[in-house]
């Protein structure tokens, strides 16, 4: 071995022995000597297992687990189980140790949570893309040990930390299906550190112009902010210190990713984004006084800056259902900026950081641990009960588990915790599955209302029930909970399958009537006559008296020359379809344009395939873009920061391509730009003389509308490639009045 592979050798021993010594550090005061002695045990065992064995970015293997463990135990604060558990959690998969082995090692315990983590490792392993059915797999253990989730959180924040060294298709997947799943759930278990970093790193990869420029300007801003939030601050220090309350005070800037949510759903640029800024007060105090001291606080608060009374928000006398709690108020700072304060306990400040696994350092917190309960109760209750394929199933977990929340009272003052655009059928299935299926009409705060009223928070409902009623059909259009969408089908199911009892019953009796053989050739042969998809179908639809016995007795006519007719009147239809799946094939067979046969390239191979440019984001040469294989329009091209992304990335990662562009001959392309700014005389002319006359760019539509002194306008121009789409939009911000240019990045 030469001095060189001597010296890194060296330096890498060093690394995994500093890392170590900082994952040692990180469990002071929560591990006794045996729990000690386990984790040494566990490093060793990782240290054996993963012998000379390198990642993509070449360092060894080994610090992998190591820095898992660490973020097990210093950002979520597991124990040293769960410690040991993230050191060999990719031990049974990447060796040959056995799940035996573990157990006789390190108890059943550990074993159980290295099975767990094993089972699901297609999920979460960062050369595999998330696919549906594994993510329901994923869900059955999260329902069966948290902790099994936890350490996967773990994992995948340090791959995503570290993923620099990836290939840049994989990225995007990873880091879209990070946004899509991972970043949400971390939301949904209270570590909202972890889920803000997953969602920065995410957009890192999405979106790494967007990404880039954001983070400039912060860091271009931060020391002006930093100077503004300490004279901010001051005025409050001084006085939180007067009445003798003990606290810590913070300063921050928002996060990337959430100001970019905020400058897509408002429409607006980074400087329009009007509340960067935020504090957080943390007070010392005891539970039984702290909801009276935090109160206490916002009043001072108040006193010294002028709160916007649409930006209050108590979560201290309702608590999220993943355990948060704090007072949240938007503030009048100095220089006309608004400022988010955020006041809370220590209790509830640890609770914030570490979610679930805080509530563990607070026994006498029974709610928190019930919540939790609660909502890993609502998981198996998921699973269960769904019958859903697997991607509308994910579908509806986000919506009904990662989604906003409201707080529905019932006439007795209990309270309920439902998604955000529940309606009172969604409140009466939550109480209870025979109120929901009985449900007559609703009240809302003692008004009479629709079955698809959308409820707010604080709203009180009372439910009218009658035994006569019963589920319908029009029910699945008012319900957004899983809860409710189950029950609703399934009864109506078991009311299906009467009816179709039924009807089988009815159709032998006319059949044989009509003296024709009540067998399953002449079902079959009715399902084909009346165009129906199976023998289920037509049962029903004769006991529910939509086909008669004047249509089965025009079948019988039609059918009285026996076999030879029955088969020629299928062979028309069949010949028919053929021919209509044809013209069907034509139709969706993808015409190549004129100048963009060659401008893009698919795949490691850049193999020259046939698409089309998705009409959702209308990607241009330069763009970042990806293919995406459609059922029956071919390949579709989508830019990275598409709105369909994501969930395209995510839930059919397996029907994604990497694309390329490359060199092609002069082409034209459809992007939609949104100026904004203030009405002046002539502007509507200043605009298309600038477009049109000097940058010779052709003009598909313009809709330009004022109001109030204030204009906003849709173009619809013909560029060449994103060069020259930028250069459009640098000269139309020069224009007098206009305050933004942007490119739309959705329909």
């Amino acid at each position: 071995m030469n001095k060189e592979a001597l010296d890194k050798a060296a330096q890498d021993e060093r690394d995994i022995v500093n890392r170590y010594r900082a994952l040692l550090r990180s469990m002071e005061g929560k591990a006794d000597n045996k729990d000690k002695k386990m984790v040494r045990e566990a490093f060793n065992l990782a240290m054996d297992a993963h012998k000379n064995v390198r990642r993509k970015s070449g360092e060894p293997y080994v610090l992998h687990p190591i820095e898992v463990a660490i973020i097990v135990s210093k950002e979520i604060g597991l124990g040293p189980t769960s410690i040991a558990a993230a050191l060999l959690h990719d031990v049974v998969e990447d060796s040959d140790y056995t799940l035996d082995d573990i157990e006789r090692m390190f108890g059943e315990k550990v074993s159980r949570i290295i099975d767990g983590l094993t089972k699901i490792s297609g999920v979460f392993d960062q050369n595999v893309s998330v696919q549906a059915e594994n993510f329901r797999k994923m869900l059955l253990t999260i329902a069966d040990d948290i902790r099994v989730i936890l350490i996967k959180l773990a994992d995948r924040l340090h791959n995503m930390r570290t993923m620099s060294s990836m290939p840049a298709h994989k990225q995007l997947k990873i880091a879209s299906e990070t946004l899509f799943i991972f970043a949400p759930l971390s939301h949904r278990l209270g570590l909202y550190n972890i889920k803000t970093e997953l969602e920065d790193l995410s957009l890192k990869y999405t979106e790494p112009e967007v990404y880039r420029d954001i983070a400039l300007k912060l860091k271009a801003s931060k020391a002006g902010e930093i100077k503004y939030l300490k004279r901010f601050s001051s005025r409050l220090r001084d006085s939180l210190k007067k009445e003798n309350i003990s606290f810590t005070l913070k300063e921050r800037t928002k996060s990337i990713f959430s100001i970019r949510r905020k400058m897509v759903n408002q429409g607006i640029s980074f400087e329009e984004v009007y509340d960067k800024f935020a504090v957080r007060i943390i007070i010392d105090s005891t539970p039984a006084n702290e909801k009276s001291d935090c109160w206490k606080v916002y009043s001072i608060v108040t006193d010294h800056y002028r709160p916007s009374p649409e930006r209050l928000r108590d979560w201290i006398s309702a608590p999220k259902s993943n355990g948060y709690e704090s007072l949240h108020t938007t503030v009048m700072g100095p220089e006309g900026h608004w400022v988010e304060v955020q006041i809370r306990s220590s209790r509830m400040d640890e609770i914030a950081e570490k979610g679930y696994a805080a509530h563990w350092l607070y026994k006498e917190d029974k709610s928190a641990t019930d919540n939790l309960d609660l909502w890993l109760n609502r998981v198996r209750d998921m699973l269960e009960n769904s019958d859903q394929n697997a991607i509308d199933f994910i579908d509806n977990f986000k919506l009904n588990l990662f989604s906003a929340e409201i707080f529905i009272f019932t006439p007795q003052g209990d309270m309920r915790i439902l998604p955000k655009g529940s309606t009172p059928l969604d409140f009466a299935f939550e109480i209870h599955t025979e109120i929901g299926a009985h449900t007559l009409g609703a009240k809302v705060n003692g008004k009479l209302v629709t079955l698809s009223h959308k409820l707010n928070s604080g709203d009180q409902v009372e439910i009218i029930t009658s035994e006569k009623q019963h589920p319908k059909e029009d029910w699945l259009n008012f319900v957004i909970t899983s809860k409710a969408k189950s029950r609703i089908k399934q009864s109506l199911k078991d009311e299906s399958n009467v009816i179709i009892g039924k009807g089988r019953q009815v159709l032998e009796r006319k059949l044989n009537f009509i003296k024709m053989r009540a067998n399953d050739s002449t079902v079959q042969r009715m399902v084909n006559y009346f165009n129906l998809k199976n023998p289920n179908e037509l049962f029903y639809k004769v006991g529910m008296g939509i086909i008669d016995n004047k249509h089965i007795k025009e079948f019988a006519k039609d059918n009285s020359g026996g076999l030879y007719n029955y088969l020629k009147n299928r062979f028309v239809k069949t010949q028919y379809a053929k021919e209509s799946d044809k013209a069907t094939a034509k139709k969706s067979k993808v015409p190549l344009k004129a100048g963009d046969a060659r401008i893009l390239v698919f795949g490691n191979e850049e193999e020259k395939l046939d698409y089309k440019l998705a009409k959702c984001c209308h990607p241009i040469p330069g763009d970042p873009v990806f293919g995406f294989l459609t059922s029956n329009e071919g390949i579709k091209v989508h830019r990275n920061n598409c709105s369909n992304a994501v969930a395209l990335q995510s839930r059919y990662a397996n029907r994604t391509l990497k694309a390329t562009w490359v060199k092609a001959d002069h082409a034209d392309f459809l992007v939609n730009i949104i100026i904004k700014g203030i009405d002046t005389v002539g502007l509507v002319n200043k605009v298309t003389q600038i477009i049109s006359n000097d940058l010779s760019v052709n003009i598909r539509a313009i809709n330009i509308s004022g109001d109030d002194g204030i204009f906003e306008g849709n173009l619809t121009l013909l560029v060449t490639d994103k060069l020259h789409l930028l250069r459009v939009i640098e000269q139309l911000k020069k224009v007098e009045g206009v305050t933004s240019v942007q490119r739309k990045t959705g329909n």
